[in-house]
């Protein structure tokens, strides 16, 4: 989209964007002082609107023929464009700190000047649709105010302020798209478009300015023509770079949410930047000459461990063109100190603010061995709030030039929106992406890796199950946690891992004699007719027993409950036994897992392949996973009645062994977790490896996607557990060693197991597992990890209700009443029918005292779920208020 063809393309948006003071501002247009010393305690604020308004049609009338513009003419415009985009940066400051004075003063006077306000933006006679646009930034800082005001009055404010946005919303794209239509679904909204055409909306504003008075106005005035080869040879434009590669660069950083957020996807995608941060954002320099760092550097130095580039971009983003002596040498030098202090490895790049500077300026950079960087490819994103416009600019251009340095910045929402647009389709097309290496610009990747970028599917037909578990033995000592162990497999197989019930063959203790477990194997899983795409889970708890053979080798069995200890070699099953049975099963994949005391016996080493998920759906797996050596006892004693081995091993399946985060657990993850976790807490040293018949194949458990909204019903686990797991965890990340974890192979030697490489995800897919990883955080109470996990669900996607219940409800049981509501809102208002989420809000009122919320939400929510379990709960609250 052209910015000719669209508001939202006039950078009304981005004159109202919250940042940094980046440099100093022109003295106010008359009057605005004079409304400050108003006694109307709106009326500072009007004021600020109407010179925010101002430069925002400055900005369109600037950009409006773009296309139509010289070259010198466009350049010359952009910089006065963000210049004028930087003093409304620093109005909006102004805007934030009027309405904390106002949240201060009283009520009547508060409520009066935001009423008075936004009628103003609502439905003021001279303002066009796209003149609304302007003030979404001072809607928004309302909204956050208003949110933190819980009287009536100001909810209703959050509820105006959030139509008004909405109504932005469409009044946006009604602008992007060009439509005609009457826009109904306004009729409730105080905003009511107008269906203005952006061409009378453009034509409309040039009778109030004209583009070269603009200019002037801001010392401006574009010359001549100059001859080609003029420029000066020592600054980069990235016009002389190879075909088809490009620099990525990000201006006017570091930003407290987008630097990081771009950091982000620039590591997804396996590509560099470089970021020409200013000065004033990473700390300051005294007037001794001693800088001090604030907190913002830190997403500076992260940016430096990702393998991207910091470079110099002035110390307050003053305009250095029409600056000299002490004070455009300390914008410069200071700047760089600051970065020095970041850390030592910063680059030696520097960009003048507006792309601006005099001869004076480049003989600064000389002399303080500083080299400009300038560009040849603009996005625009700080005049276009439209992500998908921003991107078919960039493409555009690169579709004439081949090559170049793109202008990005790193302080807007919009252009971690663009970002993955543009990259996606330049490594589509073959674009090399450059760094600086100290010398020159060179190419560091060519695009993506090459990791699988498939998701990866587990291609089971049939999941079948042996399940065995024994207390009760005739001649054995008796045992207490088998069948618990057992049982609690079962159930995680069936409800968790989706194995049809009748197909988990389960024996516990008089069933699991050594006939009825042999007829199992040989009589049960043949007549399933197994299929090659089949999987088959083996699990047994009970005893186990070694038997020196006259070779000198060692011999393991696992006990049924009619195992005489007389007669081991007769009536108990050796483990030869069932590497013979896994051998001659037909189907694809089979996993052994043996809570046995002397489990890890006997068995003969399979040969096998680090290629565990790419090409897993075609190669055969005999797996097995025992609790102990040949010569150990098994541990029992662990929580709700388990051994410590099955205890660890379910919550390993509970997600806790999904090791690279793919959603998926392998029996090579599912070792890696459970191996140095039980060794960390017993005297076992679980063994693990592949049997004979095995071509490195891979059993793999599908993680389930979690839909549990939290709630006070929502189970924990108990300290004893919680308390194990946290030794089990703390254990197991005390053995790891990068990605691999030293485990006993089933012969008793150290081997390192490795997890599979990430593959690539979707947002929606990050979303899920942070939110997952949250519930599993909840359970151990572990709430401000567990906050932090669903914080990040929301970041990859903002529309999550699950993510935003479940946030609400950790801050809820933090005793954070307020803003568990406010979260409980949230979830309302993504999903209005979700039962649950009007139960949780009850709850956070009636803690909070305000009865009336508590009991509108407790009423909702039995409108929506009058059967739910928790039906008797709410109406007993609700007789209690009444």
């Amino acid at each position: 989209m052209k910015i000719s063809k669209s508001a939202v393309i006039a950078a009304g948006l981005a004159a109202a964007l919250a940042g940094a003071v980046y440099m100093k501002t022109s003295p106010p247009p008359a009057g605005t002082q004079a409304a400050a010393a108003s006694a109307d305690p709106q009326a500072p604020l009007q004021a600020e609107l109407q010179n925010i308004l101002a430069n925002y049609r400055k900005i369109i009338v600037l950009l409006a023929d773009e296309q139509a513009m010289a070259e010198p003419d466009r350049k010359a415009a952009g910089q006065v464009g963000q210049v004028l985009f930087h003093e409304n940066v620093e109005r909006l400051g102004k805007v934030r700190q009027l309405l904390a004075a106002l949240q201060q003063g009283p009520a009547a006077q508060r409520d009066t000047a935001y009423d008075l306000l936004l009628a103003y933006i609502e439905s003021a006679t001279d303002l066009f649709d796209a003149d609304r646009l302007a003030f979404r930034e001072v809607l928004v800082e309302m909204q956050l105010q208003a949110a933190a005001n819980q009287t009536l009055p100001g909810i209703k404010l959050h509820k105006r302020v959030s139509e008004d946005l909405a109504a932005l919303e469409d009044i946006e794209r009604q602008y992007d798209k060009e439509l005609s239509g009457i826009f109904a679904r306004f009729d409730q909204r105080a905003i009511v478009p107008k269906r203005e055409r952006w061409e009378d909306y453009v034509a409309h504003l040039k009778k109030l300015f004209t583009r070269d008075q603009i200019m002037k106005d801001y010392g401006v005035i574009v010359p001549y023509p100059v001859k080609p080869g003029a420029a000066d040879s020592a600054e980069i434009f990235g016009k002389s770079l190879p075909p088809k590669t490009v620099v990525l660069t990000f201006d006017d950083g570091p930003h407290a949410t987008y630097t990081d957020e771009v950091a982000a996807i620039l590591k997804q995608y396996g590509v560099p930047g470089v970021f020409f941060q200013v000065g004033k954002n990473l700390g300051e320099v005294n007037a001794q000459g001693k800088e001090a760092l604030g907190k913002q550097a830190a997403a500076s130095r992260r940016l430096l461990d990702g393998g991207n580039v910091l470079a110099n971009h002035s110390y307050s983003h003053a305009l250095l063109s029409k600056e000299q002596g002490d004070q455009l040498y300390g914008e410069i030098a200071q700047a760089d100190k600051l970065l020095k202090a970041v850390d030592a490895r910063r680059s030696a790049l520097f960009r003048f603010p507006y792309g601006a500077h005099n001869a004076e300026g480049l003989e600064v950079l000389n002399k303080l061995g500083l080299r400009s960087v300038m560009w040849n490819i603009d996005s625009l994103d700080w005049a276009d709030p439209v992500p998908s416009s921003i991107a078919n600019r960039v493409l555009g251009s690169l579709e004439k030039e081949q090559r170049g340095i793109i202008l990005f910045h790193d302080i807007h929402e919009r252009t971690v929106k663009t970002l993955p647009l543009v990259l996606d389709k330049l490594i589509a097309d073959g674009y090399s992406f450059a760094t600086w290496d100290g010398n020159d610009f060179t190419v560091a990747k060519a695009g993506r890796p090459e990791p699988d970028k498939v998701a990866i599917s587990t291609g089971y037909a049939n999941s079948y199950a042996v399940v065995i578990g024994i207390n009760d033995y005739q001649k054995w000592p008796k045992l207490q946690y088998a069948v618990p162990d057992a049982k609690a497999i079962r159930d995680t197989l069936v409800s968790r891992f989706g194995f049809d019930s009748t197909r988990v063959f389960t024996l516990t203790n008089g069933e699991a004699t050594r006939n009825n477990i042999l007829a199992v194997f040989h009589d049960k899983l043949g007549e399933a007719r197994l299929k090659k795409d089949d999987r088959i889970f083996v699990f047994f708890a009970g005893h186990g027993a070694t038997r020196q053979l006259s070779s000198g080798r060692s011999l393991g069995y696992i006990i049924p409950v009619d195992s005489d200890p007389q007669q081991v070699s007769v009536d108990a099953i050796p483990m030869t036994d069932l590497q013979n049975i896994a051998e001659s099963l037909s189907s694809k994949h089979v996993l052994f897992v043996m809570d046995a005391c002397y489990s890890g016996l006997g068995l003969t080493r399979g040969g096998g392949t680090s290629a565990f998920l790419r090409d897993n759906a075609r190669r055969i797996g005999r797996q097995m996973l025992t609790a102990g050596g040949a010569d150990q006892m098994v541990a029992d004693g662990g929580p709700n009645g388990h051994s410590v081995f099955t205890w660890t091993l379910l919550q390993a399946l509970g997600g806790k062994a999904d090791l690279n985060g793919d959603g998926m657990i392998t029996a090579t993850e599912l070792a890696a977790y459970v191996a140095p976790a039980v060794a960390s807490v017993s005297q076992q040293t679980p063994a693990f490896g592949s049997l004979p018949g095995s071509e490195g194949g891979e059993f793999v458990f599908q993680l389930p996607v979690e839909t549990e909204f939290l709630s006070g019903g929502s189970p924990q686990l108990s300290p004893e557990a919680i308390a194990l797991n946290s030794k089990l965890d703390s254990g197991r990340q005390q053995q790891a060693d990068g990605n691999s974890v030293a485990v006993k192979n089933l012969q008793g030697e150290v081997q390192k197991l490795a997890a599979p490489k990430p593959v690539d995800a979707s947002n929606r897919q990050l979303a899920q597992r942070a939110n997952d990883r949250g519930l599993q955080l909840y359970k151990e109470k572990q709430y401000a990890q567990a906050e932090a996990a669903f914080t990040e669900a929301l970041k990859y996607r903002p529309d999550f209700g699950l993510a935003a219940n479940n946030l609400g409800f950790v801050y809820f049981k933090q005793d954070k009443f307020a803003e568990a509501a406010r979260w409980f809102e949230n979830t309302i208002q993504i999903d209005a029918s979700r039962a649950i989420a009007y139960l949780n809000l009850g709850d956070a009122r009636q803690r909070q005292g305000d009865q009336d919320k508590a009991r509108k939400a407790y009423t909702s929510f039995l409108e929506l779920a009058p059967n739910h379990p928790s039906a008797p709960y709410v109406r007993e609250q609700l007789k209690k208020l009444g």
